[in-house]
């Protein structure tokens, strides 16, 4: 009589700490975004400063995972989707600490922000803040869920950001024309929106990356990314 209750074999458990490690990752990274936005909408340095502290956390984590990932493929030597996993694994933590550092980006402008009259003409960075924290969250979760739906999802958002981004551009550019003294201060909205769209960017390489760890099939820089491409078995 066999036992169906066998432990996972170590390799298992590894891919399962390797995935536990990302979604911490991710977690932290998630937080980080939306206390800079809050920080910058709110104008919140008690947020602010927790991203601030955070950052170090994240870059952390990185590594840890980098490590993780790497003893695994020298160890084991993982094939088929065990190893489009860990790849992804290393790709994603990436996109990741990247973010954490535009979060910083974004705290350390709305910080010197705060300290600064506002514009003559009100720049709305609420749209592209929530659409680019929608995508952070829903790359997450596509990750967690595995769910390629959601990750096009995400894909799809994307141009959303880029269109607010230029419109925020126009904007601001045309501000400067007008009021040259608000030069300095509206520079630094126009690097906010731009950070906020890198993060956007980012969320897109992650949900390529769960595609490409679901079926197997590699959607960078290709319209079939926005299409429903065939799955492929491990």
């Amino acid at each position: 009589m066999t036992d169906d209750t066998r432990k996972p074999r170590p390799f298992e458990e590894d891919l399962k700490l390797l995935n536990d490690a990302l979604q911490e990752m991710g977690a932290l990274v998630a937080h980080s975004v939306h206390k800079s936005v809050f920080a910058l909408l709110d104008k919140s340095e008690d947020f602010a400063h927790q991203v601030l502290r955070d950052e170090s956390r994240v870059d952390q984590m990185e590594i840890q995972i980098d490590d993780m990932a790497m003893s695994l493929i020298v160890r084991e030597q993982p094939v088929a989707r065990d190893m489009r996993f860990v790849v992804a694994a290393i790709k994603i933590s990436t996109d990741l600490e990247r973010m954490g550092d535009l979060a910083v980006n974004i705290v350390e402008r709305a910080l010197s922000l705060m300290k600064q009259p506002p514009l003559s003409v009100p720049v709305n960075l609420s749209e592209i803040a929530n659409l680019v924290e929608s995508m952070v969250l829903a790359c997450l979760d596509a990750f967690v869920r595995r769910d390629v739906r959601i990750a096009r999802n995400v894909l799809l958002s994307d141009d959303a950001v880029d269109n607010v981004r230029n419109a925020i551009q126009r904007q601001l550019i045309e501000l400067m024309k007008t009021d040259p003294a608000s030069v300095d201060r509206a520079l630094e909205h126009l690097l906010i929106a731009r950070h906020l769209e890198r993060i956007g960017d980012h969320a897109t390489n992650i949900a390529e990356d769960i595609i490409f760890l679901v079926q197997g099939v590699d959607v960078r820089h290709r319209v079939m990314a926005r299409d429903e491409a065939p799955g492929v078995t491990a």
